[in-house]
């Protein structure tokens, strides 16, 4: 009879023995279950190649069933082709090579909307409405959108002729560029609303973002801002790091910004503040439908955090971590790989099937709601308590805790800037009046305090739309008339002030940013901070 002494070890290395086993065989099937599945699919391609009634182009065939394979995953697994990810790179990389312009098409002309800041461009004297007539000596009227970056970008170093038209010259001038790096702003503007509130649209979560968001938030802190708004409406989101580092510089040390959670236990994570120079900062922060993933993060934090208020509309709902998966033939695919969770627990994902979101009825209330008491009993929303006891909903997306819904375009301003009419306006106005206006305002707060849209130039406007076929509608008109004085405005102060000029305009009429500006006691007396 054996020995008990030998039977315990005997046993943990028979347990041991068939779990190994046990894994070996279920890897097998599992690998068995995917070969024959990669079987099924070479046998179609090869019988398809072999067979249609046209020639095939297989690896078009390949592309698209990897393509539909990830669209019955969800809204966000997708394959992205070697020309695809080319683009995609350069966005979120922070730079591209060429001559540094952002360029429009209209009337099929190629139209500078605004040379780059610091670019070739902008130092060889390129103004913002030249037009491009000539590029490299080949026509570029009627040019097609998608030929320009093919012909103006390039390795830097490289030179490009082009010939343009500037309003006000007789004759065409001729630039020969050297293309240069080209560097993509996320921060779009930030400057001082008034002495004391600061302002700072981020648009995307790039490569750059965090350099370039401290850099402005040490520029405002230099020029005195006490307070802060941070406005991440129309944000589609970008890198985790960056939207981890910029929550940081307002969510105190150690306290959780986001984490996730998969079937994988490698991908379950959690990211604690590393602390900043702005926890103590009132803060206010603009969001709406657009705003997502990255976006979702930082104002999710902010909020389980007591740390600020959020203001605008419910954020879009992307909660889905990706991975990016490359292919040898400089294609790619991303694989949801796990869900992100705010600090309190919340799901940002919003419910969806398959490749298709599901529609879900909105129970925003406007109205002031600092604890959500105007939100209409929604059961199907699951609640969440912040530390300092206050309630924040799930359910996907992020609910503001003051929720603002802009009002909807009539049709007339709708026609107006589809066609690009306030643009061509600007244009034209400032052909006559840029010296006027460039002596008198010596800075966009001057110009945004002092300069009014006058009849005479709306009487113009009315004009112009008449003869694109726009029919004028009084009503319409009427209802609209703040938004058109303000787009005009817009478009002259982005002509001379680029994005700080055109933003300080704008946000001086948005419903949803003054109403941010009156919240900084409310702000204060949530995050608990000494003023």
């Amino acid at each position: 009879m054996m020995s008990k002494k030998f039977i315990l070890p005997i046993s943990i290395i028979l347990l041991a023995l068939g779990i190994f086993v046990g894994m070996k065989i279920q890897n097998a099937v599992s690998d068995d279950k995917i070969s024959s599945q990669v079987k099924k699919f070479n046998d179609a391609l090869i019988v398809t190649s072999r067979y249609y009634v046209d020639d095939v182009d297989s690896q078009k065939l390949t592309e698209d069933a990897i393509k539909g394979m990830l669209e019955g995953l969800d809204p966000h697994s997708v394959y992205i082709s070697s020309d695809q990810l080319k683009r995609v790179n350069e966005d979120f990389q922070g730079s591209f090579e060429g001559i540094g312009v952002e360029f429009d098409i209209i009337n099929d002309t190629l139209t500078i909307v605004s040379p780059i800041s610091g670019g070739p461009s902008e130092k060889l004297g390129i103004l913002a409405g030249d037009k491009i007539l000539m590029i490299d000596g080949q026509n570029a009227i009627k040019i097609a959108r998608d030929d320009v970056p093919k012909k103006l970008k390039g390795p830097k170093g490289t030179k490009v002729v082009v010939t343009i038209h500037r309003a006000g010259m007789d004759d065409p001038l001729e630039f020969e560029i050297t293309r240069d790096k080209i560097p993509i702003y996320s921060v779009d503007a930030s400057f001082m609303y008034n002495d004391e509130i600061g302002y700072v649209k981020v648009s995307r979560f790039a490569g750059t973002t965090y350099d370039e968001f401290i850099k402005a938030m040490n520029d405002l802190s230099n020029q005195g801002m006490k307070k802060v708004i941070l406005d991440l409406r129309g944000d589609p989101g970008g890198y985790l790091d960056q939207a981890f580092k910029i929550a940081s510089e307002f969510i105190p040390k150690g306290q959780k910004i986001v984490y996730t959670k998969s079937r994988i236990n490698d991908f379950n994570e959690e990211y604690l503040s590393d602390g900043g120079r702005y926890t103590d900062i009132p803060l206010v922060v603009l969001v709406n439908g657009g705003s997502a993933s990255a976006s979702e993060i930082v104002s999710g934090a902010v909020q389980d955090w007591d740390r600020g208020l959020i203001v605008g509309e419910t954020t879009f709902g992307k909660g889905l971590v990706q991975r990016q998966f490359d292919l040898p033939d400089g294609s790619a695919f991303r694989v949801t790989t796990a869900r992100y969770y705010t600090p309190t627990g919340r799901l940002i994902q919003k419910p969806y099937e398959g490749s298709k979101y599901m529609n879900k009825a909105s129970t925003e209330v406007e109205g002031f709601n600092l604890e959500h008491k105007n939100d209409t009993q929604d059961t199907a929303r699951p609640q969440f308590k912040t530390p300092g006891g206050r309630t924040v909903y799930g359910g996907g997306g992020i609910t503001p805790d003051f929720v603002i819904k802009l009002d909807t375009l009539t049709n007339y301003s709708v026609q107006l800037r589809r066609l690009n009419l306030f643009y061509i306006f600007a244009e034209r106005y400032m052909t006559n009046n840029r010296k006027s206006i460039e002596s008198k305002y010596s800075s966009p707060k001057e110009f945004r305090d002092g300069f009014f849209v006058d009849d005479n130039m709306l009487s113009e406007l009315k004009n112009m739309a008449l003869e694109k076929d726009v029919s004028f509608n009084e009503d319409e008109y009427n209802k609209d008339l703040d938004f058109i004085k303000t787009s005009i405005k817009f478009q002259i102060a982005r002509d001379i002030w680029s994005n700080n000029g055109s933003y300080m305009v704008w946000v001086n009429n948005d419903e949803q940013f003054l109403k941010a500006v009156t919240l900084f006691d409310d702000a204060i007396k949530l995050a608990k901070l000494k003023q």
